[in-house]
């Protein structure tokens, strides 16, 4: 059972950059499909980008789409979300999610994902 551990956010302004951490832990890290969510106060949680086992593929929710940026280093059992252009309404806690057996159709589903760390605050301010 992997576990994970998100680190990396914080409060930035509108425009400035920001980059997430997700160390994984009990595990073997390449075995496991890596995603980002966010969940912003009284909304569901919301896809934000995942990456295949071997960072091959990845994968984009539109609202994030050409400013984020997902990437994993096995060596470290490392997957990182760089966020580019922030703006207000990407102000949620973020959360990272893993997957030993997803179906690559399901990768944006918060259902297809078995593991969750306990997720960084994210605030942009206007």
């Amino acid at each position: 059972q992997v576990q994970l551990v998100e680190s990396g956010g914080g409060l930035v302004q509108t425009g400035d950059s920001l980059r997430l951490s997700c160390a994984a832990s009990g595990g073997t890290f390449s075995n496991y499909f890596m995603g980002w969510f966010r969940q912003a106060p009284g909304k569901e949680r919301e896809f934000v980008a995942a990456i295949s086992w071997s960072g091959g593929y990845t994968y984009y929710g539109d609202s994030v789409k050409g400013r984020f940026t997902i990437s994993r280093d096995n060596a470290k059992n490392t997957v990182y979300l760089q966020m580019n252009s922030l703006k207000p309404e990407d102000t949620a806690v973020y959360y990272c999610a893993a997957s030993k057996t997803l179906n690559t159709n399901s990768a944006r589903a918060v259902g297809a994902y078995d593991y969750w760390g306990q997720g960084t605050q994210v605030t942009v301010s206007s």
